[in-house]
């Protein structure tokens, strides 16, 4: 699935957040924005995933208009973009087997689901740890399990890499591969070399806009 924005910025009051800039990412490719602090790189991505409306231009998922209040839209993109929301009581599994049911998935597989999802990303150990005693790293980990373990046609990271140290940051880039190579269109924001590197099909670099 394509996302597709043409010419989009972002200005609120004086404040220019985004610089106008069109970027594509076909299905099946992964899309690398760079830039400084302040080019705008996660409003463009809340404006890709359609959490936050442009100042100027469009942006399209597949077909549709970017808008995450669109049922077609939010089945179809899969976005770290943020803290997600994490629930103090229930543990590290116990988040994963309530969003498998949220996207129907089958309850006879779900632990094996559950548990490789966690595994994958080298937590499975901590299944039954609350989201609040985690490090930093563990949590960067659980949140990029959550989003990995939904369906999706697009993914879309802000710097995955962000609290890993450099093992930890080759797993992610290998398993954003693997999902781009599956036939997921992935955008991401990251500042990390040798991530882009093994990732990237494009790379897209932002400037501060002005005012």
């Amino acid at each position: 699935m394509e996302i597709r924005a043409e010419d989009v910025s972002k200005v609120i009051g004086p404040a220019a957040l985004l610089a106008p800039v069109s970027v594509t990412a076909p299905s099946g490719s992964c899309l690398v924005l760079r830039g400084p602090n302040g080019s705008g790189k996660t409003t463009l991505l809340r404006i890709l995933i359609g959490a936050l409306p442009a100042t100027t231009g469009t942006v399209h998922v597949g077909e549709h208009v970017a808008d995450e209040r669109d049922p077609a839209v939010r089945a179809a993109v899969a976005a770290l973009v943020g803290a997600p929301a994490t629930y103090r009581d229930l543990t590290l599994r116990d988040h994963l087997v309530l969003l498998d049911a949220t996207w129907g998935g089958d309850a006879d597989t779900c632990d094996d689901r559950v548990a490789a999802a966690l595994e994958e990303v080298g937590i499975g150990e901590l299944d039954g740890r609350f989201p609040h005693e985690l490090s930093s790293g563990q949590t960067q980990l659980f949140r990029l399990a959550l989003t990995l373990f939904r369906p999706a046609d697009v993914l879309v990271l802000d710097e995955p890499e962000q609290r890993l140290d450099t093992e930890k940051r080759a797993l992610v880039a290998e398993l954003v591969a693997a999902r781009r190579d599956a036939g997921t269109t992935v955008v991401l924001a990251c500042h990390d070399p040798a991530i882009t590197e093994r990732v990237a099909d494009q790379v897209v670099d932002l400037v501060a806009a002005e005012g």
